[in-house]
């Protein structure tokens, strides 16, 4: 079996502020993804999202405002850890990837023992974060280490490893709503099923750049799975997106004028499936990367909602 690394994909070109670091703190950086910031906020808006959802009714202050700042910097911190225990566990299947094969580890720039205290630093950071919520949170949170432990073996068990993906990438919404509100809700539920369908969508079309490399090397997919007639898939499952996101703010009893923001949520969100071609690496990444506005417009819709309450 032979790939062809010749072949350059879209997510592994070097053009960012990264490849301009000090040589030796270079690979660290690579292997938390501090050059694709995407991530963090994929991690971070759910976050953000579960904060202003729980404050519909109640309004935000400046508590929420620090809330806020803690969640981004553990965002970070455990994007961080969580890429660098991924590419622990995938170190060889990343080897046999044209996406990832320039990976640190994959590509040898960092050892498995320098990962692992990396990865121990960033876990530290994260708890140094946690531990300044309430202890509700504290414990909502710890409760997500089993789902981060055991998402980088889903792909090689399930052809719905983004499902796993969709419950552990999205826990900051739980956290941060008893954060806010003390207590677990219906509209908590409600968000954190919409986002766990959001993932779905996004990450099926992020992982149309590796469908032909993962086919080769038994990785599953929900891209491979659903192959050309993944834009349907995508569709239904951005449909259920905005279906349960408008039933958290019908459950927060938010105020009629956040249809607005949320129209505009929605329309973002749909226009992702008129673009979408998953054959084409590039557009896909391009279309996984414009998540970030689609996220953004979900927390404005639930800001808008908390403010006008």
């Amino acid at each position: 079996m032979q790939l062809n690394f010749d072949r350059r994909v879209a997510d592994s070109l070097p053009q960012t502020w990264v490849d301009r670091a000090p040589l030796a703190i270079r690979p660290y950086l690579r292997l938390a993804r501090y050059d694709r910031p995407i991530g963090f906020w994929l991690l971070a808006l759910p976050c953000w999202m579960g904060l202003v959802a729980a404050n519909i009714g109640s309004g935000l202050g400046l508590g929420d405002l620090y809330y806020a700042l803690l969640f981004a910097v553990g965002a970070i911190a455990m994007r961080g850890a969580g890429c660098t225990y991924n590419d622990i566990i995938d170190r060889d299947l990343d080897a046999r990837v044209a996406r990832t094969a320039d990976r640190p580890l994959a590509a040898g720039t960092v050892t498995l023992k320098q990962a692992w205290g990396f990865l121990g630093l960033q876990s530290l950071a994260g708890l140094l974060v946690l531990i300044q919520l309430p202890l509700i949170a504290i414990l909502t949170g710890l409760a997500a280490l089993l789902l981060v432990a055991a998402y980088p073996f889903m792909k090689r068990i399930t052809w719905w490893p983004q499902a796993w993906l969709g419950l552990t990438f999205n826990w900051g919404v739980p956290v941060a709503w008893v954060a806010a509100s003390g207590s677990f809700e219906p509209g908590l539920f409600a968000l954190y099923g919409a986002m766990i369908f959001w993932t779905l969508g996004y990450d099926t079309i992020y992982a149309h750049q590796d469908s032909e490399d993962d086919a080769l090397v038994g990785v599953r997919s929900t891209a491979r799975l659903f192959g050309e007639h993944s834009p349907y898939w995508i569709s239904g499952f951005y449909l259920v997106t905005a279906v349960l996101a408008g039933l958290t703010l019908y459950l927060q009893a938010a105020s009629p004028f956040a249809v607005i923001p949320f129209a505009l949520f929605s329309a973002h969100l749909f226009n992702q499936i008129r673009r979408l071609d998953p054959a084409d690496g590039m557009l896909c990444l391009d279309i996984f990367k414009s998540n970030r506005t689609t996220g953004l417009l979900l927390v404005a819709t639930f800001a808008a909602a908390a403010l006008l309450s």
